[in-house]
């Protein structure tokens, strides 16, 4: 069976109990790393950064295709930036950033296994994909992707 190793254990750490709950279920099922749960502002405003220029005063995006967040961690806070962290990104092992699918799929177990824990009255929370903002099981539908994002709903 697979498990998390340290980096990501201390990561999950730092997030809210049900996103706890919830990823020591998943990694039951499917090998997975957590890349972020907490972050600080300093590191959110250096994804926010990313894809953008500071152009006569603000950050503009200037490449799409490298932005990361619309959350500069200080106007706009990102769930990650609460302690505990309201959101957890986690990607499949091993981490392959090119395989959408993958990702995709990933996210089907995920969301699945929330759904019953929330069911069973283990998780408190709802839980939203960054894959599916608004929760309609319509994928297609998003403007803005975050394939390994996963927060409670407050």
């Amino acid at each position: 069976m697979p498990n998390y190793g340290q980096n990501s254990r201390n990561a999950l750490n730092t997030a809210e109990a049900d996103l706890v709950v919830l990823f020591n279920e998943v990694i039951k099922y499917f090998d997975n790393t957590i890349v972020y749960a907490n972050r600080d502002q300093a590191l959110q405003f250096e994804l926010y950064k990313k894809g953008r220029s500071f152009v006569n005063g603000i950050w503009i995006i200037t490449d799409q295709s490298r932005v990361v967040t619309y959350k500069d961690g200080y106007q706009k806070m990102s769930m990650h930036n609460y302690m505990p962290s309201r959101a957890v990104d986690a990607v499949p092992w091993p981490v392959n950033w090119k395989d959408l699918d993958r990702m995709r799929y990933f996210a089907g177990h995920v969301m699945g296994i929330a759904a019953l824990l929330k069911a069973e009255n283990k998780i408190m929370h709802e839980i939203r994909y960054g894959g599916d903002w608004n929760r309609n099981t319509i994928l297609e539908d998003e403007t803005f992707l975050d394939l390994c994002h996963f927060e409670i709903i407050i």
